[in-house]
């Protein structure tokens, strides 16, 4: 017998008990850990923002009068010029200017030949900093933003959730996630940190706040 049958025999016999027609949504799961760790009060946006700095990422906050001007000063520090830009981005906030945005089809050489990606996200998780991107409107495919060697990222301050749970509670999870915290980096055996292998090297945040008035 192979490990593979030895294993699928003890699952048998552990669900032998088990009536045919019972689904796993019929049995009650008990959730009661902890299910957010940010505290009644707190501003999230801000947190957002503090976490995603402290991937060494650079957060911008604006209002969204602000928002083509804030791309604009984020793209011009990075000497970013050639942009992918996914189907869906809305084209009210691109910063008038000669940037070159770039649409789909794009295979690897054309986007590894850009200078970054632009996009908007899903969700944004404020305790881990995380932005969630699901391939939806003005976020294209996951390629859009991993190939590039620079991201700049929209998101909205409605669209953060305090914690994992809230935010996948908010998404969908047949859609491809793209879980994104901070940019690529990895580390060898010495713990020597290396950006840029499995994703983009240099990652910029720009959250759209009506309540923050400040602007680049």
């Amino acid at each position: 017998m192979s490990s593979r049958d030895a294993i699928l025999g003890r699952i048998e016999a552990a669900l032998a008990d088990v009536p045919a027609d019972e689904t796993p949504v019929d049995v009650p799961i008990p959730r009661n850990y902890r299910r957010s760790h940010i505290q009644p009060g707190d501003d999230i946006v801000a947190l957002f923002a503090e976490r995603v700095a402290d991937y060494r990422a650079t957060v911008t906050r604006t209002d969204p009068a602000g928002l083509p001007a804030a791309i604009a000063a984020a793209l011009t520090a990075r000497r970013a010029r050639r942009l992918a830009l996914p189907e869906g981005f809305p084209a009210e906030l691109l910063p008038p200017g000669d940037w070159q945005w770039h649409s789909e089809p794009l295979d690897v050489p054309a986007l590894d030949a850009l200078d970054g990606a632009l996009t908007l996200a899903a969700v944004g998780i404020a305790v881990t900093g995380t932005l969630v991107l699901d391939t939806g409107p003005g976020q294209g495919r996951r390629a859009l933003t991993l190939v590039p060697d620079y991201h700049l990222c929209v998101i909205r301050a409605e669209q953060i959730a305090a914690d994992v749970p809230d935010a996948l509670r908010r998404l969908d999870p047949a859609r491809p996630l793209t879980f994104v915290s901070g940019p690529s980096a990895t580390s060898d055996i010495e713990l020597d940190r290396v950006e840029g292998v499995h994703g983009p090297r240099t990652l910029d945040v720009v959250i759209v706040d009506p309540t923050h008035p400040e602007q680049p």
